[in-house]
């Protein structure tokens, strides 16, 4: 008994050897190929599997008939038990004397449909039964069988029923057999010592000894095609006519292999040195012999028959006609030929000792073992060559005999070829449809291993070009003695079958690969902030999860991974006496083996980043055909940004260029994992309540790095090396890409995915500000996409908070309540900012106007109030500005903001109140302003000595300019002081003065009483109150004696008093100017006054110029008697004349009136006669007098 295991071939330490497209697995081992223990002489010779029967044909002659045994536990899937049920002994003897034939089962041809085997052992073909091997047709045996198949490929064995038609190859013909209840003849193919045949409908390729030919089985005709051997020119039979022995005629040399492609290693793609030509001379003519080109190049398609007669044959040049044109010189053998007798192989150059060991092979007779598949249906695939040790070729013919396609290199000449996959009509060869879609030629050769040869399979694609060769070792070798060179060298002879049946294989590493499992970082995230590892797995919420509830899921991950890495086979291969599965390496192994190699690689020097770049290329564009392939791509993907996120976090001088955001993008790794290996970011990571599951493959790879990560980006000598190469730069970059992905439906804990995005690149970017703010080269993007990111809004508000505060970044933190509509944290961090609180960026410029125009935006009312009082008590100007903007959108009655400005900044009432008296002309708060003013005014003059003699000083200097001057109110303006007393002494003027109209009306008496104490200080103020009190003449006294502001006087008298202290334009209120009989009354109050003017000059200038001015105003008998008689008349001349003048003009005019008067009187008159004539006398009726009794 004998059991099938589920590992790999040539493990070691749990790594699969194979790298390419196929590994083995274990069908059998230590098979009992003889019934009395371990023979070495005895060896498997063949063998066939059908429907759970393993039949194994040996070197001594018996047939092993073995019956599987599932296993009855689920997860031994790959564990079947095999059983023997029979042992077969088949004894046949050896047919003639000297006759040398290879011992034991040659073949085994199993007939499903009709339940009947046929085996071949010692040139003898019997038949039996399936499945148990019972004799069948009488025990019925056909000698001299050189060759049993040419089962019609073109029909699928599902679609096959009922009898079937085979091909018998005996010595002198082919007969064409149907296997149904009993073996009948359809008919005999002359064609003798027939050793291969592969048959597509009515077209069967076969090959003797000596070369192939083309058949069409149902017109009897013959296309013949070229030598195995271009060395064997004319290879006799033997004796009784039975083909020769092939493996006793030509025994393989041992330790003389040839072959350019020996290599040390298995498993390695030898894609250096395969190459496939479209022209057949361009290969296999500089295999075969320069001959004379004598025949003729027209292609022999002729009926069958023997050459040479009956048991004869006839010699290559006589027998086989040239069949196609594809270069221009051909051998008469059939082969183009090239210019030289020997070509340079494309594959390489040969050594000068190979080249003399060929040239000693070419004269000796060779005789090579024909080979002939048959990819698709309309072609074959035939083998040529020189010798065992030298290369071989592969050559597709078409069923018209034309060489199609280019060729295929063999290392050396086969010992045995199958092909795998890529037709629709062998989709029976694996029965796995993806793998189908690929096809491959596999066959048997050897190679040296530390100086020794090994049996191997050579791969390689047909169905491309340009594809490497990879070598699959099949030698049994134990472990224990791997490094016993005895050992070694006892080497075993390997076959290569493709069996009746295909039969599912599990790779049950491809799941314990992909299946998911739990990755903890929290134990390996090194230093935390206090409370920052709850806020880490609760910041989202969490969930009430059972105790068991990681075991659970681990089992439904199991559960879901046990049917992924089946594979369907129908090769097998066998060596010594075990017996393996040749199946497609599933992808996800053949990748990580390759990765696992570079990573063993980069324990004595550095990672080979450009291989593991290289492999992200091959599968970038490889379109996942089955659910494995899709999680088999995402795991490699993954692995490798493992990989070269963990390299570039230690070691990073040189950098591949395409080792980018990008590539990690492409990768679909959660970013949680990358953002682990970088101890400055892993307390930004939110694993959830359920953690970060990953494929179980990579959760030990990365528990390694973990172990091993010791990045410290706070003392990173990197951050001075160019952008490219920086890895802060490169996670910011990748974590930036991660962000567009946020709404995508595809990610898994999307929630925590992008709290951790957000939160690690918020990370990078203060870290990385905060380096170009110290001088560190940093880039004036990196605020940029700061300030971007805060403004789009962030997944980890809480986390972002506890950031900006740590890196002391206010105002971005502002910005991140601004996006969270917190009003009230925003305008409290500016508070923070304004009031001293340090803020490493600096960026908030004019604070408080920026608290300003965002309270005006605001429509909460505490937080106006609050902060617009705060604001209104370190500036009250700018303060007020809050409740008094037309855009804001709070809106507050003068009185609420009065009462709150008295309450909380008292400050700001006087602004506020300027801003309702002189901005918005509310007339109604100008008693509170006056008093206001008063109060400020009035208490610096109380206190300061300094305030009074300056007020006195205006007035000496202004008397002490000489006209014309400007007005005393311009002066004090031009001249005023840096004290805010002053500026409020001008408001009070303007206000007093009658600014706002003469509807305006404040308290004089309680504004005299406050102001009496400093009368002589506030002259310009008595006088406005004495205006207002009817005072002229004291008012006209004081502007000209006290002020000696002679404009202000004439003013005074134009306007009444009214509106002489404050800035005019436009035009003056009509109701506030008095009537000419007041203003000449005015008038004559100021001559008296300038009459009074101390300086003599200064008195007649401004007397003079008085009446010249403003005569009409005077009368001239009143001035006469006024003005002095000392007086010329020239002083007063113009004015005596500008009078005379005005009598004059009213004389006349009144003269002109009466005229015309009397001649409208006249005009009247006459107008009422003519009325009356046209009229006429009217006669009125006088009634009598009424007499009184």
């Amino acid at each position: 008994m004998a059991t099938a295991e589920g590992t790999p071939v040539l493990e070691r330490n749990g790594q699969p050897v194979s790298t390419g497209p196929y590994t083995l697995k274990t069908l059998m081992k230590d098979v009992p190929l003889s019934a009395e223990g371990q023979d070495p002489k005895i060896s498997i010779s063949c063998v066939e599997y059908w429907d759970g029967n393993l039949y194994i044909g040996t070197s001594a002659s018996e047939i092993l008939h073995f019956v599987s045994l599932p296993s009855e536990a689920p997860d031994e899937l790959n564990s079947v038990t095999y059983i023997l049920a029979s042992r077969l002994e088949l004894s046949h003897g050896v047919s003639a004397a000297g006759s040398s034939f290879t011992k034991g089962v040659q073949q085994i041809l199993l007939l499903p449909s009709v339940n009947k085997a046929c085996v071949r052992c010692n040139n003898i073909l019997t038949f039996y039964s399936l499945p148990e091997l019972s004799p069948a047709f009488g025990n019925t045996k056909v000698s001299g069988c050189s060759w049993i198949g040419g089962r019609n490929l073109d029909i699928n064995d599902n679609e096959q029923a009922g009898p079937e038609i085979i091909m018998i190859c005996i010595k002198n013909r082919i007969r064409l057999v149907k296997i149904g209840d009993e073996p009948r003849l359809v008919k005999n193919i002359e064609y003798p010592g027939c050793l291969a045949s592969a048959r597509r409908g009515r077209f069967a390729c076969v090959a003797d000894t000596h070369s192939y030919a083309l058949l069409d089985v149902d017109n009897q005709q013959k296309i013949p095609l070229f030598p195995i051997s271009s060395l064997d020119e004319n290879v006799e039979t033997s004796a009784d006519g039975a083909p020769p022995d092939i493996i006793k005629i030509a025994p393989q040399a041992s330790g003389n292999v040839a072959s350019t492609r020996s290599q040390g290693d298995t498993g390695t793609s030898d894609s250096t040195t395969h190459g496939r030509s479209t022209s057949l001379g361009a290969f296999v003519g500089g295999l075969g012999k320069l001959q004379p080109a004598s025949r003729s190049r027209s292609r022999d398609r002729s009926g069958f028959t023997s050459p040479g007669g009956a048991g004869g044959r006839r010699s290559p040049q006589e027998g086989v006609s040239p069949i196609r044109s594809v270069s221009s010189i051909q051998s008469p053998s059939g082969f183009p030929q090239a210019n030289n007798s020997i070509s340079k192989p494309v594959a390489g150059s040969i050594h000068d000792d190979e080249v003399t060991q060929r040239k000693t092979n070419q004269q000796q007779p060779v005789i090579l073992k024909p080979h002939i598949s048959s990819p698709i249906a309309s072609e074959f695939l035939l083998t040529t060559g020189t010798s065992l040790t030298d290369p071989g070729v592969g050559i597709f013919v078409n069923c018209d005999g034309d060489v199609v396609r280019g060729t295929l290199e063999f290392s050396q000449y086969p010992g045995t070829i199958v092909i795998d996959g890529s037709d629709s009509l062998t989709a029976k060869s694996t029965g796995s449809p993806e793998d189908d879609q690929e096809g491959f030629v596999l066959a048997t050769t050897k190679r040296t291993l530390r100086g020794l040869e090994r049996n191997g399979l050579e791969i390689q694609r047909w169905d491309v070009a340009s594809e490497g060769k990879t070598w699959l070792a099949v030698s049994e070798i134990p472990q224990a003695v791997e490094d016993d060179s005895d050992a070694l060298s006892s080497d075993h002879t390997i076959g290569l079958v493709m069996t009746q049946t295909v039969q599912e294989i599990h790779f049950p590493e491809v799941g314990r690969r992909l299946r998911s499992r739990r990755l903890k970082i929290s134990g390996n995230t090194g230093d935390k902030e206090a409370g920052n590892v709850d806020n880490r797995h609760f910041d989202l919420g969490t969930q009430n999860l059972p105790e068991d509830w990681e075991v659970v899921r681990s089992q439904q991950e199991d559960d879901f991974t046990r049917r992924l890495g089946k594979k369907r086979s129908r090769v097998v291969t066998w060596s010594g006496s075990s017996i393996f599965w040749v199946v497609r390496n599933p992808l996800v192994l053949r990748l990580d083996s390759v990765i696992d190699r570079v990573l063993h690689a980069s324990q004595e020097s550095r990672l080979d980043q450009n291989r593991l770049v290289k492999i992200m290329g091959e599968i970038h564009n490889q379109e996942a055909r089955t659910e494995t392939d899709f999680l088999s791509l995402e795991y490699i993907r993954q692995k490798i940004s493992i990989i070269l996120f963990a390299d570039l976090a230690t070691n990073r001088l040189d950098v591949n260029q395409h080792v980018n955001e990008q590539l990690f993008v492409e990768g679909g790794l959660d970013p949680r994992v990358l953002l682990s290996m970088v101890p400055l970011l892993r307390e930004d990571i939110v694993e959830g309540p359920k953690g970060i599951w990953i494929h179980a493959g990579l959760v030990a790879l990365m528990e390694r790095q973990l172990l091993v990560s010791s990045v410290t980006l706070e003392a990173d000598e990197i951050l001075s090396r160019p952008e490219e190469f920086d890895l802060l730069g490169l996670t910011r970059r990748y974590l930036t890409i991660w962000r567009q992905r946020k709404g995508f439906g595809s990610i898994a804990d999307e929630v925590q995915v992008f709290s951790t995005v957000d939160a690690a690149l918020l990370h990078v970017l203060l870290y990385q500000d905060q380096q170009s703010l110290g001088g560190s080269g940093g880039s004036s993007s990196i605020r940029v996409e700061l300030y971007a990111l805060v403004d789009n809004d962030v997944d980890c508000f809480n986390r972002a908070v506890k950031l900006l505060e740590r890196y002391r970044r206010l105002y971005v933190l502002s910005r991140l309540y601004q996006k969270r509509k917190m009003a009230g944290s925003v305008l409290a961090t500016w508070r923070r900012i304004i009031d001293g609180e340090h803020d490493d960026g600096g960026e908030l410029i004019d604070g408080e106007n920026e608290v300003r125009k965002y309270l005006v935006k605001m429509r909460d009312l505490s937080l106006v109030e609050e902060y617009g009082t705060w604001l209104a008590r370190r500036n009250p100007t700018l303060g007020v500005q809050v409740f008094t903007d037309d855009q804001s959108r709070v809106k507050l009655s003068p009185n609420q903001v009065v009462q709150l400005l008295r309450s909380r900044a008292p400050d700001a009432v006087k602004a506020y109140l300027e801003h309702l008296v002189f901005g918005k002309k509310n007339v109604q708060y100008a008693n509170d302003l006056i008093s206001y003013y008063l109060d400020n005014v009035l208490a610096v003059l109380s206190t300061s000595e300094n305030a009074r003699s300056t007020l006195a000083q205006s007035y000496e200097s202004y008397r002490a300019l000489h006209p014309p001057k400007p007005t005393y109110r311009q002066f004090i303006i031009d001249n005023a002081i840096p004290a805010s007393w002053w500026h409020d002494r001008l408001r009070l003027l303007e206000l007093l003065g009658g600014s706002h109209g003469a509807g305006f009306s404040y308290d004089i008496p309680e504004i005299l009483q406050r102001i009496e104490p400093f009368e002589d200080a506030l002259v310009p103020e008595t006088i406005i109150l004495d205006g207002r009190q009817g005072r002229h003449q004291q008012a006209l006294r004081l502007l000209t004696h006290g002020l000696g502001d002679y404009h202000t006087a004439i003013n005074y008298c134009l306007l009444g008093g009214s509106s002489i202290f404050h800035p005019t334009s436009g035009r003056v209120d009509s109701l506030s100017i008095p009537s000419r009989e007041e203003q000449a009354t005015l008038f004559k109050s100021l001559l008296s006054e300038f009459l009074r003017i101390e300086d003599v000059s200064d008195r007649v200038e401004r007397t003079s110029e008085l009446l010249e001015r403003f005569g009409t105003w005077f009368d001239a008998a009143y001035v006469l008697n006024i003005i002095p008689n000392s007086w010329s008349v020239e002083l007063v001349s113009a004015f005596l004349i500008s009078s005379f003048r005005r009598l004059v003009h009213d004389k006349n005019e009144a003269m002109m009136t009466k005229a015309l008067s009397g001649a409208e009187n006249l005009k009247i008159t006459a107008e009422l006669i003519e009325k009356c004539e046209k009229l006429g006398p009217q006669v009125e009726a006088v009634e009598p007098p009424v007499s009184i009794s």
